[in-house]
C-alpha cells in the first residue's frame, strides 16, 4: 500500500513519510508520525489535507464530485431508491432484482416493534 515514500527535510532531519493511494483522486503523504519528530502540519481551511479514509465515499468538492461506491450520488438520488442506496453501500454493489427483494423483505421484517414495545410506549401519556 505504501510502497512510496516522501522525504521532508526539517532542522536538520530527514523524515520519511508513506505515499498512499486511494482509488479516486491524488496521491496522499501520511503526516501521522510527523508528530513524533516534534512537527505538525498547518493547512488553514484544510485545503490539501485529507481528514479520513473512507472506502464508501469520495468527495472533491473543488470539483463538485461526490460519488458513493463509485456512483454519483445525483445518478443515485434519481435513478435509486433508499433500500437500492443502502444495499450498496452495505455491500459495495447495486443489488440484482432478486438481492434487491430479499434485501427489502430482510428490512421489512427486522423493522416491525414487538406488541409489548408498543404497549410499553402506550403507558406514558400524550
Amino acid at each position: 500500500m505504501a510502497d512510496q515514500k516522501a522525504i521532508l527535510k526539517a532542522g536538520g532531519k530527514e523524515i520519511e513519510l508513506p505515499i498512499l493511494s486511494g482509488t479516486e483522486g491524488q496521491d496522499v503523504i501520511d503526516v501521522r508520525t510527523l508528530g513524533q519528530h516534534g512537527y505538525f502540519t498547518y493547512d488553514p481551511g484544510f485545503m490539501a489535507t485529507g481528514s479520513c479514509e473512507s472506502s464508501i465515499t469520495y468527495i472533491d468538492g473543488a470539483q463538485g464530485v461526490l460519488l458513493h461506491r463509485g456512483f454519483p450520488i445525483e445518478e443515485l438520488a434519481r435513478d435509486a431508491d433508499y433500500l437500492e442506496v443502502c444495499h450498496m453501500l452495505l455491500h459495495g454493489d447495486a443489488p440484482t432484482k432478486e438481492q434487491y427483494e430479499e434485501f427489502k423483505e430482510t428490512i421489512t421484517r427486522h423493522t416491525m416493534v414487538h406488541e409489548q414495545i408498543n404497549m410499553f410506549f402506550h403507558g406514558f401519556r400524550n
